[in-house]
């Protein structure tokens, strides 16, 4: 990364040579991309079955890569795609900053959660999100890394799992400078009882954190399984090509896009609350096979937790890029290269320290909706529509068996936006989250808490040719004592939009002890800790995702099964979809269907 014009960017790579001829064969070079991908798989999948918090063994949240011993992205583990995308970048900064290549010995683990590591926001995510190296040598010499993000449950802070409305980076817990926890194979006790000393799930963390040391140390082997096998020679070879490949592939998906300038704003915070709202702003240069993108123009980071360090910008850039050329494409450093982001520093998408930034995805989802904004004025049909944003319900108390502080909750899953092919994704912690819905079952089982209703959201879902995918409705009764709500919700006022006369989707609310006494809606979709008192419950409705194309156009037969699923009303069938649904038989009625259409065609 360098500094330009006052702007931290970077700078576009040259155009990979497309008359190149492979070092190795493509057979050879297939099998070791794949057995890559395999060892990433495999980091995360070890992670999760030893973990202890329910967010890792039941969410998934973690990641895993391998890169090449510059820090360049070799392979990855489909997971959250925030933390994917950001391994390498806090790698890169610690190999220019704290530790260079050379100085990494065998057996060494390093860690880290600290977003400012290096001066800048290139490094962690937030600092829940712990990362672990570990260092790759074949006879002698570093071939490559294994690298392992995982969200800690709670690294202390000013609320558990530093949730609520911080101003500052200090109020979020512990932050480890890039530093080795394990020294040629020896575990510093000294940095693991300061670690363990500043958090409430002392077991918890000691247990993870380990997991997570092991699970890097013994992909080891299984990479260097690769190079007793091929050589070092054949290895690096396939490195280099399997980055250029994705680097060409890259390349032509974005030279099929129109040349132009694309702009597009999105709003934050959009009810008012903490002050706003705020503003995203990007204009998309896309010219040749290269794509700049500027950030220029959006609002200065805010005295709140939703500032988004420069790492997980990038990340959040480069997903909503794939998203638009090619799913077949490996995930390698190559699909970073023809892309250069400009973003000031201290802006939303620029975090500086000591801004907070532990609910940094509130931006890094709009930045998504940003992207596709932008480049829906050059290729609609390949872009989607608005989705349902960043949405986290988590509930901190006391559990009145134990006396222990608890929290418990999930990432929230609402609808995902419809595209010029299909439906939107119904239910679904979407984009850059990726994560899983922790089964009921598991968090009753760990939790003081009662769940009353999972089920979908009917209309919330945009209408058009394709359907946004429709949001939930999630409730839940609190049996724990001195309890709080963490909520944060998106797309509230400015709702998901729609792609080609699609239309938004629905927005959410939160409500407390819904059609009971004292039944109150809370104001702001995002804030501060809500108290709660037991008993109470809370009911949260998801947003949809936006529609695509003319409503008026979508396949009858689909608006039928939509009613009876229950995504749709009959009403929305009959007065947005122009659809008449028998309510005796359940079906269509085509002559009347036909002369509907028509009529709500003109008003």
């Amino acid at each position: 990364m360098s500094v330009l014009n006052h702007s931290t960017v970077q700078p576009p790579m040259p155009a990979a040579p497309s008359d190149r001829v492979s070092r190795v064969d493509p057979v050879t070079l297939e099998i070791v991309r794949n057995a890559l991908k395999a060892v990433a798989q495999r980091i995360t999948r070890r992670m999760i079955r030893s973990a202890n918090s329910f967010i890792v063994k039941e969410m998934e949240d973690c990641s895993a890569s391998i890169l090449d011993a510059q820090g360049q992205l070799l392979a990855e583990e489909a997971g959250p795609p925030i933390q994917l995308n950001t391994v390498g970048v806090c790698l890169k900064t610690i190999l220019e900053h704290y530790l260079p290549p050379e100085s990494w010995k065998p057996g060494d683990v390093v860690i880290t959660n600290d977003p400012y590591a290096g001066g800048e926001s290139l490094a962690a995510t937030h600092t829940n999100d712990y990362l672990a190296f570990h260092p790759l040598f074949f006879k002698g010499r570093l071939v490559a890394f294994s690298g392992l993000m995982v969200h800690q449950f709670d690294i202390g802070g000013m609320n558990m799992g530093t949730r609520g409305w911080g101003t500052e980076i200090y109020q979020e817990g512990l932050r480890i400078p890039p530093l080795r926890i394990v020294e040629a194979g020896q575990l510093d006790t000294k940095v693991m009882a300061i670690i363990l000393t500043n958090t409430r799930t002392r077991e918890m963390l000691e247990n993870d954190l380990i997991s997570q040391i092991s699970s890097v140390q013994v992909a080891a082997g299984d990479v260097l399984e690769l190079f007793e096998k091929y050589g070092e020679d054949t290895m690096t070879a396939c490195f280099e090509e399997m980055i250029d490949y994705s680097e060409r592939r890259t390349r032509e998906a974005i030279a099929a896009i129109p040349d132009g300038v694309y702009a597009h704003e999105e709003p934050l915070l959009d009810d008012g609350a903490e002050g706003g709202p705020y503003r995203l702003a990007l204009t998309l240069t896309k010219t040749g096979s290269e794509m700049v993108l500027d950030f220029t123009g959006t609002d200065p980071h805010v005295r709140g937790p939703i500032n988004s360090p420069l790492a997980t910008t990038l990340a959040a850039v480069y997903y909503a890029i794939r998203c638009v050329t090619d799913a077949s494409i490996p995930a390698t450093e190559g699909c970073k290269r023809p892309i250069r982001v400009i973003a000031p520093p201290g802006t939303l998408v620029n975090a500086r320290s000591p801004a907070a930034c532990y609910q940094r995805m509130i931006v890094c989802h709009s930045i998504v909706d940003l992207v596709m904004g932008a480049l829906a004025q050059a290729v609609p049909q390949q872009v989607m529509a608005d989705s349902c944003g960043c949405l986290y319900n988590y509930t901190i108390c006391t559990h009145p068996a134990t006396g222990r502080r608890t929290v418990f909750g999930e990432v929230v899953p609402g609808g995902i936006g419809a595209t010029a092919h299909e439906d939107g994704i119904e239910v679904v912690a979407c984009h850059v989250t990726n994560c899983h819905i922790p089964p009921t079952e598991a968090i009753e089982n760990e939790a003081p808490v009662l769940y009353l209703r999972r089920e979908l959201r009917t209309d919330s879902g945009g209408a058009g040719r394709f359907r946004g995918g429709v949001g939930q409705v999630l409730s839940y009764r609190v049996l724990g004592d001195d309890a709080g709500l963490q909520h944060t919700s998106q797309k509230s006022v400015s709702l998901p939009q729609g792609v080609a006369g699609g239309r938004p989707g629905d927005g959410g609310r939160w409500v407390i002890n819904e059609g009971l006494p004292g039944e109150r809606v809370l104001e702001y979709a995002i804030g501060d800790i809500e108290p709660l008192a037991t008993g109470d419950t809370v009911t949260h409705y998801t947003p949809g995702g936006g529609g695509y194309g003319d409503p008026l156009s979508r396949d009858p037969e689909r608006v039928l099964r939509d009613v009876l699923e229950g995504k749709v009303s009959r009403e929305q069938a009959r007065h947005v979809y122009g659809v008449e649904i028998d309510a005796e038989r359940l079906t269509i009625g085509t002559l009347a269907g036909q002369r509907l259409r028509a009529t709500v065609k003109t008003g």
